[in-house]
């Protein structure tokens, strides 16, 4: 007999919304390139279009500003770009400063050196260090331009960014600013003037769309990195190649659909709230076996759908599995490793104590969550405590 299954890793990866799955089939259906000039072409085409001008009034951009990629990971790659093209004219930036909480696509740097980047130190409550920022960039020993990459909120923790304060201290020294909105998106608003980001990063599968798109957007046309794919002229010639109808078109109708998940918010908030509460209740402290419970981010600004918890004494990992076998999916941090669990990075950063970074369980619920979904987790987790005593 199959184990019923509970969803609660919606930061790894939302579930497939119908409206997108349904426009996917039809854009499946819809034979042609869009690069074609006939009829068939033009429909591919339209299909993109659409798509494109959704995400435009998405993230307060327009059409021209959106570029679509594979995913956040190419659109990162392809916005790290240490060349970028001014007016037709390049520029070159002289270094990267990321925040050491950034997801791993951004911490690699993309196609800045290793020798001109710097990781920027965050907070105990997993915020940037804004004096410390303001100190680095305001001893900077050029005036050449450069590029700062900070996510709108945490993958792992929900903790949300002062981008906009961010983005004042970088554009007065002459900078860029990079948004990875990824985990944000559909869950706060992500507006790119209101931000002030120079290049803002979105996902298609995050937002309910399917796995295999993404966008990088444009705070101004007239601003562009260096293209990665080159040959044929798709994407406004800064990324060649066949562009993906079907995932694209999925990915539009999600984009669409995200002002009524801002709504549902308000839901997910008492969901989220009435789950901590009771998650307080079950982890009491047992003698020297584990200790109390961390709620990360508890007191700072964060998204409503994400809990992230630990446990000292706790094993992440083998937690992880005994949910798994119950039928309860939820992860221990970012989704990207090839299935590993390991210390998050994230919590290391806030300079949590390596008992508690090892025993970090993160719950992310979304639109389709019920408090029946929730309770089904807190029966798992408490059977899985009485064990261990």
């Amino acid at each position: 007999m199959s184990v019923k299954r509970t969803y609660l890793d919606y930061n790894a990866s939302a579930p497939l919304l119908p409206e997108a799955r349904e426009a996917m089939v039809q854009a499946i259906e819809t034979a042609g390139n869009a690069s074609s000039v006939h009829a068939n072409g033009r429909n591919a085409r339209a299909v993109v279009e659409n798509a494109r001008d959704k995400l435009g009034e998405f993230a307060g951009a327009s059409a021209a500003q959106v570029i679509f990629t594979s995913g956040a990971t190419e659109a990162a790659q392809l916005a790290l770009s240490p060349v970028l093209q001014v007016k037709g004219k390049d520029l070159s930036l002289d270094h990267l400063y990321v925040s050491a909480i950034e997801h791993p696509c951004i911490l690699s740097g993309g196609r800045f050196d290793e020798g001109i980047r710097t990781i920027l130190p965050v907070t105990g409550d997993g915020m940037l260090d804004l004096p410390e920022f303001q100190l680095i960039i305001a001893n900077r020993s050029t005036g050449a331009p450069f590029m700062v990459a900070l996510m709108l909120a945490n993958n792992e923790t929900g903790i949300i960014q002062p981008i906009k304060e961010v983005a004042n201290i970088v554009h007065d020294a002459g900078g860029y600013l990079l948004v990875d909105a990824v985990q944000a998106a559909g869950r706060i608003a992500v507006d790119m003037s209101e931000l002030g980001a120079d290049f803002l990063i979105l996902s298609s599968h995050k937002i309910g769309g399917p796995q295999g798109a993404g966008a990088l957007v444009l705070g101004n046309k007239e601003i562009k990195p260096r293209p990665i794919i080159r040959g044929g002229g798709q994407e406004f010639q800064l990324r060649a190649g066949t562009e993906n109808v079907a995932a694209i078109a999925g990915f539009g109708v999600a984009a669409n659909l995200c002002t009524g998940q801002l709504d549902h918010m308000r839901k997910i908030i008492y969901v989220r709230d009435r789950f901590e509460k009771d998650l307080k209740t079950i982890c009491k402290p047992i003698g020297n076996k584990r200790g109390p419970l961390v709620i990360i981010g508890e007191n700072s600004e964060r998204l409503a759908n994400t809990t992230c918890f630990a446990v000292a004494g706790i094993n992440a990992e083998t937690a992880l599995i005994s949910l798994d076998l119950d039928g309860i999916s939820v992860s221990s941090g970012s989704a990207c490793s090839s299935g590993r669990v390991e210390t998050s990075h994230v919590l290391t950063a806030m300079g949590l104590d390596k008992d508690i970074a090892k025993s970090a369980i993160r719950v992310s619920i979304g639109w389709n969550t019920s408090e029946a979904d929730t309770k089904r987790f807190l029966e798992a987790w408490s059977s899985y405590l009485t064990r261990l005593t």
